[in-house]
């Protein structure tokens, strides 16, 4: 499985693009702000074409780009549905002096729906670039948070054995915030409880943001997951 990643031009969201091999149809995961240039690279440098776009979630920072992307392949964008509502305008709730800054870097921020919005459902699995892809829903940062799981590893990965996308759930050794509007911290609680430390250690973590870990990593030194374990 190929796996190219890199970080959007703001809040470093990573962006991910996923395909079984190069040049094949591939999956573009969390679109943030400023990727579609440096997507672009990606598709032409491995010959790849998007069939569709994941979000994660429905935070501006992981769909800013969702629609130029989705508009410019012709693709549908899927979400979980409770987090659908964000995509009708991720720009409304951002602070006025947040949304000016990134107009004065990116430009004038301008928002129109995708076209075509397919909505996920918990254990939901998806088959799409041949690649099977499980919804594993994570409410908690948002509502409509979600993780979306593979059962193979990137191609050149050592010593795992599937691979878990995680949006803002779960990060190398931190979790998604929950005081953003959407956000319930005992919903959190419960989705890494019942959700996140299930997991096998042997899996790859993708976070929207920061570096890769494993699962094992995250169980013997994620303080947030620690303090639960005795709980499990």
């Amino acid at each position: 499985m190929l796996v190219s990643a890199f970080p959007a031009a703001a809040f470093a969201t990573n962006c991910y693009v996923v395909a079984t091999g190069p040049g094949e149809e591939c999956l573009v995961v969390d679109p943030g702000v400023g990727v579609v240039n440096r997507l672009a690279e990606v598709l032409e440098t491995h010959r790849m074409r998007p069939a569709a776009v994941l979000a994660t979630h429905g935070h501006m920072d992981h769909v800013y780009s969702v629609t130029p992307v989705c508009g410019a392949h012709g693709v549908a964008v899927h979400v979980h549905a409770d987090d659908r509502y964000r995509l009708t305008d991720p720009l409304e709730s951002l602070d006025p002096g947040l949304l000016a800054m990134l107009e004065q870097q990116f430009g004038r921020a301008a928002w129109r729906e995708p076209d075509d919005v397919r909505l996920l459902s918990d254990h939901e699995e998806l088959a799409i670039a041949g690649l099977r892809v499980r919804v594993i829903h994570c409410p908690g940062h948002t509502e409509g948070s979600v993780m979306f799981s593979l059962p193979d590893a990137p191609d050149g990965a050592e010593d795992v054995g599937s691979t878990v996308m995680t949006g803002d759930v779960l990060f190398a050794g931190s979790i998604g915030r929950t005081d953003l509007p959407g956000g319930d911290h005992a919903a959190m609680r419960r989705s890494l409880l019942e959700r996140v430390l299930p997991l096998p250690d042997d899996a790859l973590i993708l976070p929207g943001h920061g570096p890769a870990t494993t699962m094992e990593v995250e169980r013997t030194s994620n303080p947030f997951l620690l303090e639960l374990v005795g709980t499990v």
